[in-house]
């Protein structure tokens, strides 16, 4: 997964959270735009991975309730230590959590952004650890033992900013019919079902990862795409590793019908519930 673009109102109140609460740095970017990722150690100013631009309309109004789009990005560090610090840093914040829980595969935590796009902050238990049952990696929401991951020792080096290697881990969407989400995350893009059993959700990935995109109809069945240039989601990126990946990939969504526009080593598309992303070439 690449970066998440959102469209905010405030991007001053919404670049410091990022920074100071969430622990992003701050890179160079376009006028009107903040890209947020992990540091670059050799050039201050730069960031190593982009994981979150932040667009300005200053005039975007809130998603409506009950509308389609994003239910949360979820941003993955590289151990628990990390996520423990992560901790910290909402705490020393004054942040209040909206939740925290062992999905039994990897460790969350659950809060909101100033503009109320949902965020998760987790850490994957490793591969080898994950429960399988019939070939199938399951998954559960537990109560997670804060006591236990606060009491995880500093990671060496720890600093104020999110670590190397952090990265956007899977993006979770609201839509508004199941069958049509499947449809073309499955069916057209050719992203593999993982999970069916959490009601009114489906998860699929690549790679035998256990999700890449959380799809769930939480919002209510047939949910209605909100108003073209609210707050929220603008689009997200899916990283292809090569060029005959991206070739393949184009070739596919173009057998299955699905509309999309090609600029340079980019397919942009709009997925059945108004969901933007981009399909990019990471070579």
């Amino acid at each position: 997964m690449g970066a998440v673009r959102l469209t905010v109102a405030e991007i001053d109140q919404m670049r410091d959270f990022y920074r100071d609460v969430i622990g992003l740095s701050v890179g160079r970017g376009e006028p009107g735009a903040v890209r947020l990722g992990t540091p670059d150690p050799t050039d201050e100013g730069v960031v190593d991975e982009v994981l979150i631009e932040l667009v300005s309309e200053p005039h975007a109004a809130p998603r409506p309730h009950g509308t389609t789009g994003l239910f949360h990005l979820a941003i993955l560090v590289p151990s628990r230590a990390d996520l423990a610090q992560a901790l910290r840093r909402v705490n020393e914040a004054g942040r209040r959590l909206s939740g925290a829980s062992d999905h039994l595969v990897s460790e969350a935590l659950y809060l909101s952004d100033p503009e109320g796009n949902g965020i998760e902050l987790y850490r994957d238990r490793p591969r080898e650890q994950w429960p399988v049952r019939d070939g199938a990696v399951q998954m559960d929401t537990l109560p997670l033992d804060l006591d236990s991951l606060l009491s995880k020792p500093l990671r060496e080096g720890a600093s104020a900013r999110m670590p190397r290697g952090t990265r956007i881990g899977h993006v979770h969407l609201n839509v508004g019919d199941l069958s049509a989400a499947e449809s073309f995350y499955s069916g057209a893009l050719g992203f593999e079902v993982t999970v069916r059993t959490y009601p009114g959700a489906l998860f699929v990935s690549a790679g035998g990862y256990h999700h890449h995109l959380g799809l769930n109809t939480w919002t209510g069945e047939g949910a209605s795409r909100p108003p073209e240039g609210t707050r929220g989601l603008r689009e997200f990126e899916i990283l292809l590793p090569d060029e005959w990946a991206m070739e393949r990939l184009e070739r596919r969504v173009t057998s299955s019908g699905v509309k999309y526009e090609r600029r340079d080593d980019e397919l942009h598309l709009v997925d059945p519930s108004g969901n933007r992303l981009a399909l990019v070439a990471d070579y």
